[in-house]
């Protein structure tokens, strides 16, 4: 029987989570968030929090890719912590709501940007976004080099591109006046926290994606190594690329002229360098979105595949192909669904408001398992230590560090549920949409399990 090739390297677990995380959020949330606060101090302030509790994920998410360094990721995790029981409702999450709105929201973000040069709408558009997932399946399908070749050519494209945008803009603007120091009301008068808690969620969105580096593990050559390096290094280059990105927005467009637009970044480009610049970023945003989802579809299709392989999932998703060594029927599962999220729900806002609440939920979930894998030495057996090179990665400052995220996640749960209490309902009940069918599947497992015995 086939299996999953040991091919991708350190560059290549930086790539992928650089590719999944800078999608279309720097472009296209920062208006949204501004009418939230009154100036630049209370966003970047807040900002600068959440980019904090983003990297103590990414320091747990590194000890606990490390400790189950196998393909599969927040699957894998839940499953030995809680059972399989657990481990389906994440792939379910996954592949009906959590990964699969992604490829749908951001395939229509850069239909949106493709418009900039040729006017698109109605089917056109519809046409054009789904003709974007099929073409990234199809180098999925076609093998993991390819996936990881174009993730790598990709995010190093939209890194490179940001930082120019940055540095070019640092050097443009040092005779400008500056709009830092400008302020406005915030747009709806909601109370602190009916203001602050929907920011957060289109920050946390925009941050969304570190958690994936390890549903690859199993095709990396060292996870241990790896996957601890690409968490820190990853997110230090997107931190340092978001908090430079907001700066200029504010500094050039102040808080006024940065809630007036839907496209921040293409308008600070045409107002400093003209039409041109505006296109060059255009077709930055381009690439950013469609390297995100190549990296959603590359990660999470391993999650659809390690459930199928044990027997929790569709039994023809256990699959890989003879000739490109991929998950291919996961694959086009992963692109069939993603095209069904867009043409029914149709708008970005709407498909993006049905994941964070999801995404927290897990992450929630996650941080415990740490704490019980601690407990309980899990991954510290001979037999796991002798199939992997190198040792676990450790959480600094345990277990005040995770306990600290753990607060904060859950509290952010818990205030979005009260505040947003319908939406939250909405969210739940696309989760909720498993739990029928996961008593089929367990049973049938436990069926397969007993016949075997």
């Amino acid at each position: 029987m086939a299996t999953l090739r040991r091919e991708l390297t350190t560059f290549d677990g930086i790539a992928l989570l650089i590719g999944i995380t800078i999608g279309s959020g720097i472009y296209s949330t920062p208006y949204l968030i501004a009418g939230y606060f009154p100036d630049f101090a209370a966003t970047i302030i807040t900002w600068m929090i959440v980019a904090a509790f983003v990297m103590m994920g990414g320091l747990i998410y590194a000890e606990l890719g490390t400790r189950l360094p196998d393909t599969g990721g927040e699957y894998s995790y839940m499953t030995r912590a809680y059972g399989p029981f657990a481990g389906f409702m994440f792939g379910w999450a996954q592949l009906f709501i959590i990964r699969t709105s992604p490829a749908a929201g951001l395939a229509i973000i850069a239909t949106d940007y493709i418009g900039y040069f040729t006017p698109l709408d109605g089917w056109n558009h519809t046409l054009v976004a789904l003709s974007i997932i099929a073409l990234l399946g199809l180098f999925n399908y076609a093998g993991l080099r390819w996936s990881a070749l174009f993730n790598r050519v990709t995010s190093a494209a939209k890194v490179f591109g940001l930082l120019a945008f940055v540095a070019l803009f640092l050097f443009l603007l040092g005779g400008s006046e500056s709009q830092l120091g400008s302020s406005a009301p915030p747009l709806q008068e909601i109370g602190f926290f009916g203001n602050l808690i929907p920011a957060l969620m289109l920050i946390v969105f925009t941050h969304t994606g570190f958690d994936r580096v390890g549903y690859v593990a199993g095709e990396m050559t060292n996870p241990r190594k790896i996957i601890p390096r690409s968490m820190v290094i990853g997110l230090s280059i997107i931190i340092f690329i978001y908090v430079a990105m907001i700066t200029i927005y504010y500094f050039v467009m102040g808080v006024e002229g940065l809630r007036a637009t839907t496209t921040p970044a293409a308008d600070v480009a045409g107002m400093m360098i003209g039409s041109a610049g505006a296109a060059v970023v255009a077709v930055l945003a381009i690439v950013s979105a469609v390297s995100s989802i190549n990296g959603t579809m590359l990660s999470s299709s391993r999650v659809y595949y390690a459930m199928a392989r044990d027997g929790l999932f569709f039994k023809s998703l256990d699959y890989v192909h003879e000739r490109f060594r991929t998950p291919t029927r996961a694959i086009l599962a992963h692109c069939v669904w993603g095209g069904v999220i867009l043409i029914v729900r149709g708008s970005f806002e709407d498909i993006a408001a049905g994941m964070v609440f999801a995404i927290l939920i897990f992450y929630t979930m996650t941080t415990l398992a740490l704490f019980k894998f601690r407990r309980d030495g899990v991954g510290e057996e001979p037999e796991v230590q002798a199939q992997h090179e190198g040792g676990i990665y450790r959480v600094p400052f345990y277990p005040w560090l995770p306990g600290l995220y753990l607060v904060g996640v859950f509290g952010l749960l818990v205030f979005r549920a009260i505040f947003e209490w319908q939406n939250s309902l909405i969210d739940l009940a696309f989760l909720l949409t498993g739990l029928p069918v996961s008593f089929i599947w367990l049973r049938k497992r436990k069926n397969a399990s007993t016949a075997t015995d």
